[in-house]
């Protein structure tokens, strides 16, 4: 089977299941990310300045992850986190609860805005620039898999413009990463070594019955971008 076609059964399931590994997950607190073996301390760095724009995103009975797109409060995060609606709510690093509305959501691309007080401050993250990306160069999934907030996963870009089917079941690009994602990431960002936003993950190829298998897409950051400026300047 395509990985196209494997990955649009793991953008549905991907939101669904981070309900379980949530509610599995809430009590245990945030995981800091420790230095290992064989990662470059750049990355260390890298995760240190994209922690504190990282926020769990919680939406009726989804959850998944976000990130602090400019100063006025505005969030990303994948549509498919919040399409079943109901009340959302961002949960920063620091441990607050905020109120969240929803600005706007594009199904086809699987990007959601949303917006909170500006007031509570949250730190927005560097967007890297148009087609920065390199394949083989190291990059990090921050978010909150399983409801583990905080989650920082390191690995490299396996592709470029890789045709993918994602909410609309059209064949779009994306980054193909194999640093780990899992229920729960979806709509963190895919950050390069500078702690810049290369794309939002959104989805996993994975055979049959299983799980994560170290292919893993994300949303160039070129057209979230774009897409997320639409939705806030029609919102």
């Amino acid at each position: 089977m395509a990985a196209g076609l494997l990955a649009v059964g793991l953008a549905l399931a991907v939101g669904a299941g981070g309900v379980a590994g949530y509610v599995a997950g809430r009590d245990t607190g945030s995981v800091a990310a420790a230095p290992v073996a064989g990662v470059p301390g750049d990355l260390v760095g890298a995760a240190a300045r994209v922690l504190p724009g990282v926020v769990s995103v919680r939406a009726g009975n989804g959850s998944g992850s976000g990130f602090v797109f400019d100063d006025r409060g505005h969030i990303v995060t994948n549509h498919h986190v919040v399409a079943a609606g109901g009340t959302v709510a961002v949960v920063g690093a620091d441990g607050r609860s905020l109120t969240a509305t929803v600005v706007g959501s594009d199904r086809a691309n699987d990007i959601a805005v949303l917006r909170v007080d500006a007031s509570a401050d949250l730190p927005p993250l560097a967007l890297a620039g148009p087609r920065t990306a390199r394949v083989g160069e190291s990059v990090l999934a921050v978010g909150s898999p399983l409801g583990l907030s905080g989650t920082v996963t390191a690995g490299i870009i396996s592709a470029l413009d890789r045709p993918v089917r994602l909410g609309d079941g059209a064949r779009r690009t994306a980054v193909q990463t194999d640093a780990s994602i899992n229920p729960g990431n979806s709509g963190g960002p895919l950050v390069n070594a500078r702690g810049e936003v290369i794309g939002v993950n959104t989805a996993i190829a994975t055979l049959e019955g299983g799980g994560n298998i170290g292919i893993g897409f994300a949303v160039p950051i070129e057209r979230a971008r774009q897409v997320a400026t639409d939705l806030i300047g029609r919102g």
